[in-house]
Parts: C-alpha cells; sequence; structure tokens
C-alpha cells in the first residue's frame, strides 16, 4: 500500500509499533497525536528521551533501573536488609512497589531460565544473586516469580544454589486472588490455594 506520509512520519509510526501494547494501527493514532499535539505532546517527550538516554542507568547492586547507581531502592535505609525479594523484570520490581508489597531490598534477574528461548543461567544475574545471599545481614530470599513453567524452574534452580547459604527461600503464595470469585478461577489456582491453605 502507498504511504499517505514522509519517510520521517513512517519512521516514527514504525518505532512506536515496536512498544509492548501497540500494533501498527495503534502506533498511527499514536503518531498522529503526538503530531497534532506538538507542542503540548513530542517536545517535551523528545526532551524526557533524551535525559533518559543521557541519564538512565542499570542498577550495579540490584538490576532496577533509575537515574543512578546504586539506585533509590538500594540507598533507602529505612529498607530491611535481611529480606531480597527477587524478581524476573524490572516491570515486577515496580508493580511489587506500586502495592506497597515489600520493604525489603530487590534483585532483577533479567528474565527467567528458558532453555527452549536459549536462556540459561549464565544469561541471567543468578551468580550475583547468591553472592548477595551470603551476606550475613540477608536472612530471607523471597522469589516473586511468575507462576509459569520457566518461572518455577527459575525458583527450583536458585533454591538448590542457596542450599550453603544461611538464608530462609520463600515464594510468592499461590491461589485464590482478592476479590476473587471461586467459580470463575481455574483448577490449578484452586487446587494451590486448597494446598496451602492457612489458619484463619
Amino acid at each position: 500500500m502507498p504511504s499517505v506520509t514522509g519517510p520521517e512520519i513512517d519512521r516514527l509510526i514504525q518505532l512506536l509499533a515496536r512498544l509492548p501494547g501497540l500494533g501498527p494501527r495503534s502506533a498511527r493514532r499514536a503518531a498522529l497525536h503526538l503530531i497534532k499535539k506538538r507542542e503540548a505532546l513530542m517536545t517535551p517527550l523528545a526532551g524526557a528521551l533524551q535525559v533518559a538516554i543521557d541519564r538512565i542507568r542499570v542498577c550495579e547492586t540490584c538490576g532496577n533501573i533509575d537515574t543512578r547507581s546504586p539506585c533509590t531502592v538500594c540507598t533507602d535505609t529505612r529498607r530491611d536488609p535481611s529480606i531480597i525479594v527477587v524478581v524476573a523484570d524490572v516491570a515486577d520490581l515496580w508493580a511489587l512497589e506500586r502495592a506497597g508489597a515489600s520493604n525489603g531490598f530487590y534483585h532483577v534477574l533479567g528474565g527467567t531460565l528458558s532453555p527452549l528461548d536459549g536462556v540459561g543461567p549464565q544469561d541471567l544475574t543468578i551468580d550475583a544473586l547468591v553472592s548477595r545471599a551470603h551476606d550475613p545481614r540477608v536472612s530471607e530470599i523471597v522469589l516473586a516469580l511468575n507462576a509459569t513453567v520457566d518461572g518455577q524452574t527459575t525458583a527450583h534452580y536458585i533454591t538448590d544454589l542457596l542450599g550453603d547459604a544461611d538464608v530462609k527461600v520463600t515464594r510468592l503464595a499461590h491461589g485464590v486472588p482478592v476479590g476473587g470469585e471461586l467459580d470463575y478461577l481455574d483448577e490449578g489456582t484452586l487446587s494451590a490455594a486448597m494446598r496451602q491453605r492457612t489458619l484463619f
């Protein structure tokens, strides 16, 4: 189909279409909106992207993304140094922080083990996690990994490696979500909830 725009606008649409959740049609709508609101949106966005390119760093301690390293989380003195919450990705760290679910420190693996995709232990920050787990201040490692095959495989692999560390290894509970109705849940979730039931 012949293009109705110049190559610069086509390039903008192509780049936007690479973002998660945006396909070609959504990218065209987003590009058109940015162009219409050039002064209010596009110019500040371009400035923010340039600052991000220049200043964003990956935290040398936990793997979080911030404008400094060590990051804001790692330098927060109000956090509990005895807990390290292990997540697969920065998005998971941010989700836990939004929920206010933990006051410990974090460790971002950079993914999960996935032999089919060619992701092995050497591709993740597992060695750094094992090293952090041997810090005498650390008493608990919380494996906050997805309840997928790859997530659980990664959790078991890490648990085996932490066998000689003097830490308690825990994982997130699985089961009925807050506000969930039993009739709408799948069998796997229901059986996990029954196995991990707690005192009321």
